[in-house]
C-alpha cells in the first residue's frame, strides 16, 4: 500500500496512543491560560534614571532627584487603554535599588523624594488607575540592588523579601511578577563601590522566593529566563522564533540547569519541542533605543508599522508582545510616543476587528480544514490557535485556497499553541484550507481565524 502524506500523518497520531480529549505533555496552568489571554501589555521603566539621564542607575542617586511635577496615572492608562493594552507591568525597583513606593526597608525611595512632600506612591496610583481602565497591573522588583550595602551577603535576601512581601500584600490583585537576568557586578552598595559577584543558581533561593509570591499572589505568572510561568524570549527585540513553542526545559550554557541570567538565549527564543514545562515566551522591547525616557530619544520613537510588525512577531508567533513605554520626566507619556501608540491601537482594531470564518461553510477532511466563504474576499492574515489546555500538538501546517482549479498555497509554519498569525500576499479567495502535516497527537484547533 502506498504512504501518502495523510496516511503517514494519521498512523504517528494512532501510535500515540492519545484520544482526542487527553492532555499531550506539558500543559499550562489557568493563571497561564488567563495570561495568554492578555497578548499585549506595556511596560513602563520610571525611576531616579528618568532624571539623571541614565539607562542604570549607579545606586548613589539622591532621592531629591526624583520629582515628576505632572505625574498622572490616568493619563498614562488612557494612552495605553487606547494602544489595545490589556496591562502594565511597572518597575517598582530597577538595579539603582530606587523603591516607587514608600516601603519600609531602605531611605532609597519615594519617601524621600520631593514628590508629594515624600508622601507620594507611585505604585499604589498607578495599580488604581489601571483598575479604572480595565488594566491588570504587574510589578517588576530587580533583584540586583546596587545602593543595599548587603547585596551579595545572606541577609540581602531578607530585605528583598520584604519588598516583594510589601508589593505583593498592598496593591491588590497582580497578574505578572517580573524578575529579569542583570545580577550582581558594579555599584555604590552603601558607600563600598565595588564590584560583587553572585551564584546566580543559588544566591537568591529562587525556589524559595516563587513560593512565596505564590502564596501572596497565587493567580500571578511568575516571569524570569527560566519561569516558572513564562520565560523571556531570548532578546530585547520584541521577536519570537519562526518556531517558538510553548513548552521549554530551561539549560545553562554550561550544561546544567538554568537559572536568571544564565541561560542559552537562542533556546529561550524557540523553547524545546516537547519540553518539560510549559512556559510560554513574552517578548520585550522598548518603544524607545532606551528603556528610560531620554530627550535625545524623543524622535527615535518605533513607528506604528514597526509595531504592528513587532506584533506580528510576537503575538503571531505564540508568545505575549510587552512594549516598554517610559514616562517623561513630568510623568507623562510623551506625545511622539503616544501619537505611535495609539495609530498602532487603531491598526489591530482595524485588521484583527471582524473575522471572516463564521461567514463560511466548515467542513473536515481527514487532517485539513476547510472554510467555504459566501463570496470571493480578499484575504491578508489567517490566525490559528490550538487549544492549549490539552498540550501543544502540531508540529507544521499550510494554509491554501482554491484557485477554481486546484489548491494553491499561500502560507505555512510550525509551531501554532497560543496563537500563530500567518500573514497572506493579499489575494481574493472564496475557499480556505487549514492543512496539518504534523502532529503528535489529534490536532484540536480552537480557532482559525481570517481577516481581509
Amino acid at each position: 500500500m502506498k504512504l501518502t502524506r495523510r496516511s503517514l500523518l494519521l498512523s504517528a497520531v494512532a501510535a500515540s496512543g492519545l484520544r482526542a480529549e487527553q492532555p499531550f505533555g506539558a500543559v499550562p496552568s489557568p493563571r497561564q491560560i488567563a495570561w495568554s489571554k492578555l497578548e499585549f501589555c506595556n511596560f513602563l521603566h520610571f525611576t531616579v534614571n528618568t532624571f539623571t539621564d541614565k539607562e542604570w542607575g549607579y545606586g548613589d542617586e539622591d532621592p531629591r532627584v526624583f520629582n515628576p511635577t505632572h505625574f498622572d496615572a490616568d493619563a498614562i492608562a488612557e494612552v495605553l487603554q487606547q494602544a489595545g493594552s490589556k496591562g502594565v507591568i511597572l518597575t517598582a525597583k530597577h538595579h539603582d535599588g530606587f523603591c516607587l513606593w514608600p516601603t519600609k526597608t531602605t531611605d532609597h525611595s519615594i519617601r524621600n523624594s520631593p514628590y508629594k512632600n515624600g508622601k507620594g506612591d507611585i505604585v499604589r496610583e498607578l495599580s488604581e488607575a489601571a483598575a479604572r481602565r480595565g488594566l491588570r497591573f504587574g510589578i517588576y522588583v530587580s533583584p540586583w540592588d546596587r545602593h543595599q550595602a548587603s547585596y551579595g551577603r545572606p541577609e540581602y535576601l531578607t530585605i528583598y523579601r520584604e519588598q516583594i512581601r510589601e508589593l505583593l500584600s498592598s496593591y491588590g490583585p497582580l497578574f505578572e511578577i517580573w524578575h529579569d537576568g542583570a545580577n550582581g557586578g558594579d555599584g555604590y552598595y552603601g558607600g563600598a563601590r565595588e564590584k560583587r559577584v553572585i551564584d546566580k543558581l543559588h544566591y537568591y533561593d529562587w525556589p524559595g522566593t516563587w513560593a512565596l509570591e505564590r502564596k501572596l499572589q497565587p493567580g500571578a505568572c511568575l516571569f524570569s529566563d527560566v519561569g516558572p510561568d513564562i520565560r523571556w524570549v531570548g532578546n530585547e527585540k520584541g521577536i519570537a522564533g519562526q518556531t517558538c513553542w510553548a513548552t521549554y526545559t530551561p539549560r545553562s550554557p554550561n550544561g546544567g540547569p538554568g537559572s536568571p541570567g544564565d541561560t542559552i538565549e537562542a533556546e529561550n527564543n524557540t523553547g524545546t519541542r516537547n519540553g518539560k514545562y510549559w512556559m510560554p515566551a513574552e517578548c520585550d522591547v522598548s518603544i524607545r533605543p532606551g528603556w528610560f525616557w531620554h530627550a535625545s530619544e524623543n524622535d527615535k520613537v518605533k513607528t506604528p508599522d514597526e509595531l504592528f510588525d513587532l506584533y506580528l512577531k510576537s503575538v503571531g508567533r505564540g508568545a505575549s508582545f510587552l512594549l516598554n513605554v517610559p514616562p517623561d520626566r513630568r510623568g507623562l507619556i510623551h506625545e511622539n510616543d503616544a501619537a505611535s501608540l495609539r495609530e498602532f491601537g487603531r491598526r489591530i482594531r482595524e485588521t484583527f476587528g471582524r473575522d471572516l470564518a463564521p461567514e463560511a461553510a466548515r467542513s473536515t477532511v481527514g487532517n485539513a480544514i476547510i472554510l467555504d466563504l459566501p463570496r470571493e474576499t480578499i484575504v491578508r492574515y489567517v490566525r490559528l490557535r490550538e487549544e492549549i489546555a490539552l498540550g501543544q500538538r502540531i508540529g507544521a501546517f499550510a494554509i491554501d485556497r482554491w484557485n477554481g482549479g486546484d489548491w494553491q498555497e499561500m502560507g505555512k509554519g510550525t509551531s501554532i499553541g497560543i496563537c500563530r498569525i500567518v500573514p497572506i500576499e493579499a489575494v481574493k479567495a472564496k475557499r480556505v484550507r487549514l492543512r496539518i502535516l504534523k502532529t503528535e497527537a489529534p490536532p484540536k484547533i480552537a480557532e482559525f481565524a481570517l481577516y481581509a
